[in-house]
């Protein structure tokens, strides 16, 4: 059962990855935003699937991995479930809107960065916990742990106010590339990580 839930886990974390990126080249925002809400799933599936397998002496990692992802999952919900509802179903006023649409770079953008930054944070210390096995797992290690580096920029940038930008329409699409990069960058840590949980036997 545990080497199962990770595996699933770690498949709906690639493939999820995966939509976001064809949604954002299609400019489907309402699917961009639906997939969101289950990445973080996915991604808490993967982490626990770590957790669970790692050493006593990582524990400790593991758990702050875990709480982070936690951390993650419910800002990421709180995002994209309000884009999904209120935002995109309610005639919401001026102020509302520009507080709580998505593409205004508003108090919900920044809510996003957070939680990817959180996420960030939780993939370096659940790069940890893995001890490598072969060149796939040093790949999935070392990929996790350099993702950590993102929660400097999630965590800072929004404090510099470089994204009001977005408010006045002037963010072209250079927050679509970005996206799109990390995309990229993360669908090779869903993939190895279904590797690793597929290979020999689980702790159970």
């Amino acid at each position: 059962m545990n080497k199962t839930l990770s595996k699933i886990g770690a498949m709906l974390t690639a493939v999820t990855v995966a939509l976001f990126a064809l949604f954002i080249i299609m400019d489907f925002s309402f699917g961009s935003y639906f997939v969101c809400m289950f990445l973080p799933i996915g991604y808490v599936m993967t982490a626990a699937g770590f957790a669970h397998e790692c050493d006593e002496d990582r524990k400790v990692a593991a758990n702050i991995g875990m709480i982070l992802a936690a951390v993650y999952m419910t800002l990421i919900l709180l995002v994209y479930y309000s884009q999904t509802t209120s935002v995109r179903l309610e005639d919401l006023s001026g102020q509302a809107q520009k507080i709580l649409d998505y593409k205004n770079g508003g108090l919900m953008f920044n809510y996003d960065l957070l939680g990817y930054g959180m996420m960030a944070l939780s993939t370096f210390f659940i790069g940890l916990t893995v001890k490598p096995e072969n060149k796939k797992d040093k790949w999935l290690r070392t990929l996790m742990m350099i993702h950590g580096v993102f929660f400097l920029s999630c965590f800072i940038m929004p404090m510099t106010g470089m994204f009001l930008s977005m408010a006045d329409g002037d963010g072209g699409n250079g927050g679509s590339i970005a996206l799109l990069f990390w995309c990229i960058y993360f669908f090779p840590i869903g993939v190895l990580s279904y590797l690793h949980f597929d290979r020999g036997e689980s702790k159970d």
